[in-house]
């Protein structure tokens, strides 16, 4: 029975036990009257915690926290308690916390299911985190113990092994994906210590990491659209995923789940809802008349083709196409020499050489600025971004912009062309500001 005065109990510890005396409340914890083991609930009942009994002198020690029950069970707390104590006898302060996991493997493997799970998550992002885990983190640390982990031991099996074979930018990747599982299990309290807390990438590399050029110079724009205009009619679907991404600098993830009900095509705007937008900051792109054009005769083409679904860019299973479909679109486009993020880079260098205001550039791209309400940004910043997108149009349409879309406008193009159209842009984006 319990002692009133401790709520303690003397019993031969098991997983049965445990779950036996959970139900009594009066009952704190439980000695083990073979071994110099505690067992104490959490507040819970569902768990609790392991601890050792040690003495100096024929005092008692403090009660040393050996590792979480259920994470540890009482079999595999029992077969480590030898180690356990026979270290405590050598130094009664050392460190002796025991997790549930007992390798990298172990957590990985958690960690790849949660990520798996989190809805939270691009498709995107989830598959970016398991590739990394599927190549490199489980070949390389699987099998690690995690009270081995600590800098020079992630130094010489992963970091610098790495970045032999792989850029910088990709090496920080993986770090930061295995910094992620391991903050978050010690973040849910899975595992007692955090044996990566504190690392940063230049504690392994300090050189820094230079931002990859586009592969698109603003002079190669003509080349590129007389390339897309050659394969206008062969390929559709491509050809309009490139058009709305080159017009609006958007993402490739953003414009390949485009609905048909975001398209406003009598005021001429396009809403991209927070859930599809990288930044979960919702967007809306201002459609020039050009591109409204070019859209209902896209529109057009999809229904001869006997679609009328949902979707600007559907897959077969009538979702819209993925992540790798998409890439796959681009594929003979850029022939290998560039891909769809580079023409949302070569839109942003136009747009500053065209005098777009560095703000109205940042929110067309859907960039996050601390400390600005988004709100305000939205109320205020609608017409400078229909005036920039209006004037990147037009400037594109003297290089072939205009025949990709099927769109006569050739007097946009030659006021494109004139520096009186962009001083008129800079004074409306100043006074606009």
């Amino acid at each position: 029975m319990p002692q009133a005065d401790t709520g303690t109990v003397s019993v031969a510890l098991s997983d049965a036990a445990i779950k036996r005396h959970a139900a009594d409340p009066t009952v704190k914890q439980l000695r083990d009257t073979r071994r110099p083991v505690l067992f104490r609930y959490h507040a819970s009942r569902k768990s609790g915690s392991w601890y050792v009994v040690t003495y100096h002198k024929g005092k008692p020690n403090p009660y040393s926290k050996i590792a979480n029950w259920p994470a540890l069970d009482t079999s595999a707390f029992m077969e480590a308690l030898p180690k356990i104590l026979q270290r405590l006898a050598i130094d009664p302060s050392a460190s002796v916390v025991v997790d549930g996991w007992q390798t990298v493997g172990e957590l990985l493997t958690w960690y790849l299911d949660r990520n798996k799970r989190d809805r939270n998550k691009s498709t995107k992002r989830k598959d970016a985190i398991r590739s990394v885990i599927k190549c490199h983190l489980r070949p390389r640390l699987a099998g690690e113990q995690l009270a081995d982990m600590n800098q020079s031991r992630l130094d010489e099996k992963l970091i610098w092994p790495l970045q032999e074979g792989y850029s910088l930018a990709y090496v920080r990747q993986v770090f930061g994906v295995l910094m992620g599982a391991f903050k978050q299990a010690a973040k849910l309290k899975l595992i007692s210590v955090n044996p990566l807390a504190g690392f940063t990438f230049p504690d392994f590399i300090a050189a820094s990491i230079e931002a990859k050029p586009g592969a698109i110079r603003p002079d190669q724009l003509r080349g590129v659209l007389a390339h897309l205009i050659s394969l206008k009619d062969e390929l559709p679907a491509s050809i309009a995923l490139a058009v709305m991404m080159l017009a609006h600098g958007t993402r490739i993830g953003e414009t390949r789940l485009a609905k048909w009900k975001n398209i406003n095509l009598e005021d001429g705007e396009w809403f991209i809802p927070a859930a599809e937008a990288k930044t979960r900051q919702e967007l809306i792109v201002p459609l020039t008349s050009q591109i409204c054009h070019f859209l209902r005769a896209y529109r057009e083409q999809q229904k001869a083709a006997n679609y009328a679904g949902a979707y600007l860019f559907p897959a077969r299973n009538g979702q819209p196409i993925n992540p790798k479909q998409a890439d796959q679109l681009f594929k003979p486009l850029g022939a290998g020499e560039w891909t769809s993020h580079d023409l949302r880079k070569v839109a942003r260098t136009c747009w500053a050489d065209l005098g777009v205001e560095f703000q109205v550039g940042e929110f067309l791209l859907n960039h996050q600025l601390p400390g600005i309400s988004a709100t305000y940004i939205h109320t205020t910043l609608k017409q400078q971004k229909r005036d920039a997108l209006e004037c990147w149009n037009a400037w594109l349409n003297g290089r072939g912009f205009a025949e990709l879309t099927g769109y006569q406008a050739e007097t946009e193009a030659r006021q494109a062309e004139t520096p009186e159209s962009l001083d008129a842009l800079n004074r409306k984006a100043s006074s606009a500001a």
